[in-house]
């Protein structure tokens, strides 16, 4: 018995000198690296921490960018986050990280800096897809919604009154933009090349729900159509709009909401599970390297992590959630400075919300991973309602319109891998509670980016490409 005791007081005294003498590295300056920061301290690391950002700016809040700053309640330089305490770190902002070396454990910056790092924290987030032609986004007047700079900008055009704003993209990003240009009194066009909005992330039934509070607000929503081009004027300002179905719209304004890209470019060459979807690490935050081999001194977290979780057959999923990137960052950090007995899960219950046209949306679980819903409270004709979605006789997903105080209940429903259609609640039960289709795109078919992806193997795909490090 005595030897491992030994063992277990030589780990220990590995654990302390860490927390002592480490040096951890967080490459993002987002909420999910601020979070960890503060996490790291709370929890006894008095090592050196470095937070390496490539925006100018201290860590600060997204979802209100589309919201209240838009709407003009809150300027775009009044959304930084606030420290829960403080952090202690040297902050490097406005360069960003360009390289990885694993060998070396170095981080290389634009500047030609390199930052040596014990445990490194990857939480670069997402950017904003920009329009697909350079020459036609760099008009004025076109305008992606990601960055403080991006609704300051686009704060202004709109303030300034334009004749018509045209949104690309029924998103909820694009969704709620539409909103705000509708409560500005905006005349405002939506072009969809789906079949509706909200169509990748709540599915068909709930998109024909969306559909009509955009129309019944006064949006020109245009389904099944692409924007194939951009045309200005002589002083660079965007003025048309070109449709594939023929059609040519004069616009003022024009908001790019394409989904977003993973930032992970500087870790080509890194040999680590990094592409499209993100960095793929396990539940423990720790990132696989390319050949699905777990690192020790590697982990994620935020927009750009995607890991497999246990209620959704083990696939890998990225979420990009406020709560996803807090509790996934608390986690990180734990594990970073624990040996294997301390490490813990992050098994988080996707969840999210979005305030559009009157209308308070909350889903919680992957309602994507579902094939079939029942309408289980309220009235979808009224906007009112809750809905679950099921696959293979269990419940997977549930969203709520303007019913958001039951959505705990089925939060615990999904957790237990209840039965589909659940229980009915008691009261309040709509007219019709037929299980139907849940009708969401063929995954090859355009539709808005939903905020939760599943990415794991599909095997009629065969496009992967092994890229060893260089």
């Amino acid at each position: 018995m005595s030897a491992p005791k030994a063992g277990g007081y030589q780990l220990d005294k590995v654990v302390e000198q860490f927390r002592a003498e480490g040096r951890i590295v967080i490459v993002g300056a987002s909420l999910a690296g601020l979070r960890a920061a503060e996490a790291l301290r709370d929890k006894g690391f008095n090592g050196s921490l470095t937070i390496i950002g490539d925006e100018p700016h201290e860590p600060y809040d997204r979802p209100p960018l589309s919201k209240q700053v838009l709407k003009g309640w809150v300027p775009a330089d009044h959304t930084k986050l606030p420290r829960l305490r403080p952090v202690d770190a040297t902050w490097k902002l406005g360069v960003a990280a360009v390289g990885l070396d694993r060998i070396n454990h170095v981080v290389k910056l634009a500047n030609g800096e390199d930052i040596g790092y014990d445990r490194l924290l990857i939480a670069t987030g997402t950017r904003a897809r920009p329009w697909p032609n350079p020459q036609e986004g760099a008009l004025q007047g076109v305008f992606t919604m990601r960055t403080v700079e991006d609704a300051t900008g686009l704060s202004a055009a709109l303030k300034a009154r334009p004749k018509r704003v045209l949104i690309v993209g029924s998103g909820f990003v694009g969704s709620e933009i539409a909103s705000v240009c509708r409560d500005l009194d905006l005349n405002v066009t939506v072009a969809e090349r789906g079949k509706g909005p909200l169509m990748g992330a709540l599915g068909g039934v709930i998109s024909e729900i969306a559909a009509g509070m955009m129309r019944d607000a006064g949006v020109d929503l245009r389904t099944g159509v692409a924007v194939q081009g951009l045309s200005g004027d002589s002083s660079g300002h965007v003025r048309q709009a070109h449709l594939s179905d023929g059609s040519v719209l004069d616009v003022d304004v024009v908001v790019a909401s394409l989904g977003s890209i993973r930032n992970v470019e500087w870790l080509d060459g890194a040999g680590l599970a990094a592409g499209p979807w993100g960095v793929g690490c396990d539940a423990g935050c720790r990132a696989f390297d390319i050949n699905g081999v777990v690192t020790d001194h590697i982990f994620v977290a935020g927009d750009v992590a995607r890991a497999p979780h246990v209620l959704y057959d083990y696939e890998f999923i990225a979420q990009e959630h406020w709560d996803n990137a807090v509790f996934g960052a608390e986690v990180a950090a734990n594990n970073m400075i624990h040996l294997e007995v301390g490490r813990r899960p992050h098994l988080p219950l996707p969840s999210f919300w979005s305030g559009q046209f009157g209308v308070n949306i909350k889903s919680v679980g992957v309602c994507s991973f579902g094939d079939e819903i029942v309408f289980t409270q309220g009235s979808p004709s009224e906007r009112r309602f809750a809905a679950a979605y099921g696959k293979r006789g269990r419940i997977v997903g549930a969203v709520t319109f303007n019913h958001g105080k039951w959505l705990p209940y089925y939060a615990s429903l999904i957790e237990k891998s209840a039965p589909f259609p659940p229980p009915p609640p008691g009261y309040d039960r709509p007219a019709d509670a037929e299980v139907m289709p849940a009708r969401f795109p063929d995954p090859r078919e355009p539709a808005g980016n939903p905020d939760v992806v599943l990415t794991g193997h599909d095997p009629t795909d065969r496009s992967a490409e092994f890229r060893p490090r260089a």
